[in-house]
């Protein structure tokens, strides 16, 4: 046996299981292609290099793949139901590198942010980007606001208080809050124009229920309803006044659209700041491509719009 046929098997005391992926790639071609030569041609190999490598595999194996049949090599029963078992693990290579190269060519970027972050803010404003470059596309997936540690996109919009561990975040726009309500809650309810009306109004929560407690406090409101629907995030709660269920404490840059066209109401100008804001994040350490950057610098620019 000469070295070459040597490097194809493991050591004595190293028997695997797994085949000879070499010999097994170049099994397929000749398979798929019919012969030697076009397997070789494929491959960008010699054709006595072809016929190397199937009989590395038809060794391990321990069966022969092929046999002649006049001039032709044709694949043998075992051949056939070989080449039947990996053709389906060869297409999804082919599709999985595809679609990587696919991306790569493509120029995408993957953003992740909360639901009410995309729906209010970033989706109304993205036709603006893509206009000015056509050739990005971008790939937008939810932020887990639970455990952001989970994220593995390129830029993230995270809402909080800006320290998470390996991430660089800036600030890029505040998250205060204002009282709002539907225009159809105020029609049912009548107009709500002091602070202390608002208090014995129906009120809905946004994750907490503090935060109806903090506006009230810097109002100098010490009574007011406690009770009222409890909402796991923001954009359930935007779902719940607009369905007319209450008033709720809201970040104004997020349902801006619903306040322009009227079908929500700002109560009042009084905005209350929880110490959270909304941050533009990306990895230390991490070089963010040109397509990246490009949209971390539309997202600072749009945001210094407000």
């Amino acid at each position: 046996m000469n070295k070459t046929e040597q490097s194809d098997f493991p050591a004595s005391g190293e028997l695997s299981d797994d085949p000879p992926l070499r010999a097994v790639r170049v099994f397929e071609a000749i398979a798929r292609l019919g012969s030697l030569s076009a397997a070789a041609n494929e491959l960008d190999i010699s054709p006595s290099a072809v016929s190397h490598q199937l009989r590395v595999l038809e060794t391990f194996l321990q069966q022969p793949l092929t046999h002649r049949q006049g001039r032709r090599l044709i694949l043998s029963a075992a051949g056939r139901e070989y080449y039947r078992s990996i053709r389906s693990a060869f297409s999804v290579l082919r599709q999985a590198t595809g679609h990587l190269m696919e991306q790569n060519r493509s120029r995408q970027v993957t953003i992740s942010l909360i639901p009410l972050f995309g729906m209010g803010w970033f989706i109304p404003r993205l036709p603006r980007f893509t206009n000015a470059h056509s050739s990005i596309e971008i790939h937008v997936v939810y932020a887990n606001h639970r455990n952001y540690h989970s994220d593995a996109s390129d830029l993230s919009i995270r809402f909080g208080s800006g320290q998470w561990t390996g991430y660089q975040a800036e600030k890029l726009i505040p998250g205060r809050m204002i009282p709002v309500a539907s225009r159809d809650f105020l029609r049912v309810h009548g107009y709500i124009d002091t602070p202390e009306i608002l208090a014995q109004s129906r009120l809905v929560h946004d994750e907490e229920r503090s935060s109806w407690q903090q506006w009230f406090t810097e109002q100098n409101v010490r009574r007011f309803r406690r009770d009222g629907a409890l909402f796991e995030d923001g954009l359930l709660t935007l779902a719940a006044v607009r369905a007319g269920l209450g008033c709720a404490l809201m970040r104004e840059p997020m349902i801006a659209p619903y306040l322009q066209s009227g079908e929500l109401v700002k109560l009042f100008d009084h905005a209350s700041d929880d110490g959270r804001d909304y941050y533009l994040c990306v990895r230390q350490g991490v070089e963010l491509s040109e397509e990246g950057k490009a949209l971390q610098q539309w997202l600072r620019e749009e945001a210094n719009r407000l």
